[in-house]
């Protein structure tokens, strides 16, 4: 196994340095995340940090890679998993209350049904290797690639897969964010009903606000609502997981014990402590800011390590498989929020 070529230089300049670099990249994708037009069109800062990391790493980065690899590589690992403990300070317990039953319900059928596909038909069908079924069906199945970036350290996938399934997400995300509305009359649904749809469905919760939002505030308001509680069901998914990835190795005759993701234990427990709504409001606003950040820069130091030609190895078929998830995520998610609302496991207003 070679030694990565900055590994010579794993000091705490070079650690800075790396910091310094995605912090850059993180700061500008933060302030044309906040420019009107981009809002419009949900793209998110961690959707154009990747995009800027994946064009320095491709460009400037190799010539500086031995100077601030430490750091960038830190930004993708550690700073990824505060990023994730802290993204529990969007979310209360209480807000399962908005939704209730129903919203449990669906969220969790559409995340176990879209990744199950994914997996099944990623490598039964189009032959994927497993990594690259399942992060991209993390992404489609439960929030982006917030999903997928913290599904990588229990896959321990490469770069350039992780970048493939957040690739996904953003095109048929932004594809869902567009389509939404247009179908909303077609629908013949409420707007609670509607908003439920588009959070069991959409990808990124940017997108979620523009789809909702583009019918009213309130549509947007459940939509986020019911959007969040497939976030909150990233904890387990995390277990579950590493469960079967151990399962996997048992399988083939290796040994793998059950990783423990202590940073999805951490994201329950900060999720529970936000419930309790002990912080005042400007100090929750401000760390959920700060986790924004660390996302930003996780996202960065991910697309600086990314190259173009593993992408370009990867060729159709992850875009095949996100295609099919994205047919499913619509169709299969209507005839789901339908058939649970028939069968009377919860009441829609």
């Amino acid at each position: 196994m070679t030694t990565p070529a900055y590994a010579s230089q794993s000091s705490p300049q070079g650690l800075l340095a790396g910091l310094l670099l995605a912090g850059a990249i993180a700061t500008i994708a933060l302030a044309l995340a906040a420019l009107p037009l981009l809002q419009r069109w949900g793209l998110s800062a961690l959707t154009l940090a990747i995009l800027f990391g994946i064009v320095l790493g491709n460009t400037l980065f190799p010539q500086i890679s031995r100077t601030t690899g430490p750091g960038v590589d830190f930004c993708k690992s550690r700073l990824l998993r505060i990023g994730i403990v802290l993204y529990g300070f969007r979310l209360t317990l209480h807000d399962i209350a908005s939704v209730g039953v129903a919203g449990v319900v669906i969220a969790a059928i559409m995340v176990a049904s879209v990744f199950a596909l994914a997996v099944w038909f990623g490598t039964r069908v189009l032959k994927l290797d497993r990594e690259s079924a399942m992060l991209i069906g993390a992404g489609s199945a439960i929030c982006g690639a917030a999903a997928v970036m913290a599904t990588e350290p229990v896959l321990r996938a490469p770069a350039h897969k992780v970048s493939v399934a957040v690739a996904t997400v953003v095109v048929f995300g932004t594809l869902g964010m567009l389509i939404y509305p247009v179908m909303y009359p077609l629908l013949g649904l409420s707007q609670h009903a509607y908003g439920v749809y588009v959070g069991s469905t959409v990808h990124e919760v940017a997108q979620v606000v523009v789809a909702g939002g583009a019918v009213s505030q309130a549509a947007s308001d459940i939509a986020v609502i019911e959007k969040l509680l497939r976030v909150m069901m990233l904890a387990p998914f995390l277990f579950v997981l590493s469960a079967m990835q151990s399962r996997t190795a048992a399988a083939d005759g290796t040994r793998s014990p059950i990783v423990v993701p202590w940073f999805a234990v951490a994201f329950i427990a900060v999720t529970a402590f936000n419930s309790l709504q002990l912080l005042p409001v400007a100090w929750v606003q401000n760390i959920q800011r700060l986790d924004i950040a660390l996302l930003a820069m996780a996202m960065a130091g991910l697309g600086l390590r990314t190259q173009i030609g593993a992408i370009r190895q990867a060729g159709a078929r992850p875009l095949l498989l996100a295609l099919l998830l994205f047919v499913f995520l619509i169709a299969g998610g209507l005839v789901v929020n339908a058939v649970i609302t028939k069968i009377g496991v919860f009441w829609v207003g």
